[in-house]
């Protein structure tokens, strides 16, 4: 396989590890090249990056991935990690109503994790970056305790007014998604089933691919609230409930050809994939029952009077992913 730097990508490494290069000698190795774009007044290699933001109005949206609570090695590659979140955070500028454009990056690792992995993570946030014209501003590296790994990412954006929010439901309003439901779930269930899993839901789970540009899309059409959906369908239309004091009815014959899509594969657990599946990253939002949903949306619901999340009537235990209960 060749690096963008035109040579394969393990030449030159062999076994090395992080601990045989100095600080330094790695940001050469992770640091792709190429000039930073128009916007980016100054790139890595200070202490901070300097951006001209012509609009005014900034987002800005962290997230991190753990070893061992985030992605097994066993079940992704480096550049999987590197993909994944990357598209953690653009979703949630895009759930704004926003567009990304610039990333900083941070990798806290073991000094014996090898060079190569540390490349290929790099390269993978390069390379997922440069698909949607966001720029790697830079970031931090530091040394960690044995078999510690963890990436973080910073992402900044624009919107060209004001963003989208979860708290901006109202009851009448239609409840929609802006893609498919339970993908990521499934493909994490097919590999706790086997770790040697393969097939479209597995690739998506490790390397989500969700459609940004719904984000402004549904801005544009006067979304009334809006989040990924990144802890499951439950979880985070509970969500907007609790932010907008209303409840979210959902509708199972609305949801049904999610499920269908996914039983072939996973059987009985499409339901649950589909209603608490995470890291899925499709775009929940709410809109008025007058608008035209923007293309792709589907209706899966409304907002009525009330708390919580209902389906057909019945309260939904959201179930997801919580980072401290599991």
């Amino acid at each position: 396989m060749t690096g963008r730097r035109g040579r394969p990508a393990d030449e030159g490494d062999g076994a090395a590890v992080l601990a045989d290069l100095d600080e330094a000698q790695i940001l050469v190795e992770v640091l792709p090249p190429g000039a930073p774009p128009a916007g980016v007044l100054v790139g890595p290699g200070d202490d901070t990056a300097y951006l001209a933001v012509p609009s005014g109005r900034v987002l800005v949206t962290t997230d991190a991935m753990v070893l061992g609570r985030d992605w097994l090695d066993e079940w992704s590659s480096a550049a999987d990690v590197g993909a994944k979140c990357v598209a953690q955070n653009v979703a949630d500028i895009a759930s704004m109503g926003g567009v990304t454009t610039g990333v900083v990056v941070t990798l806290v690792a073991d000094p014996q994790t090898p060079v190569r992995w540390a490349r290929d993570l790099s390269y993978a946030i390069a390379d997922a970056c440069s698909a949607e014209g966001i720029a790697v501003l830079g970031g931090d590296l530091s040394s960690a305790p044995a078999g510690v790994r963890m990436v973080s990412i910073t992402a900044v954006g624009e919107v060209s007014g004001p963003p989208v929010l979860r708290s901006g439901a109202r009851v009448g309003d239609v409840v929609a998604v802006s893609e498919a439901l339970g993908r990521s779930g499934a493909g994490l269930f097919l590999l706790r089933r086997d770790a040697a899993a393969r097939g479209p839901l597995v690739d998506y789970h490790r390397r989500p691919t969700p459609t940004y540009a719904q984000g402004p899309a549904a801005r544009n059409a006067g979304a009334s609230s809006m989040l990924d959906i990144s802890d499951g369908l439950l979880r985070d239309a509970g969500r907007i409930a609790g932010a907008s004091g209303v409840r979210l009815e959902l509708r199972a014959d609305d949801l049904q050809p999610y499920v269908d899509a996914l039983a072939p594969e996973v059987g009985d657990a499409a339901w649950d994939c589909v209603l608490r599946g995470g890291e899925e990253h499709t775009l929940l939002a709410t809109f008025a029952a007058d608008v035209t949903l923007p293309n792709g949306w589907r209706a899966i619901g409304a907002v009525t009077t009330g708390t919580g999340v209902t389906m057909d009537g019945a309260a939904q235990e959201p179930g997801g992913w919580d980072h401290f209960h599991g």
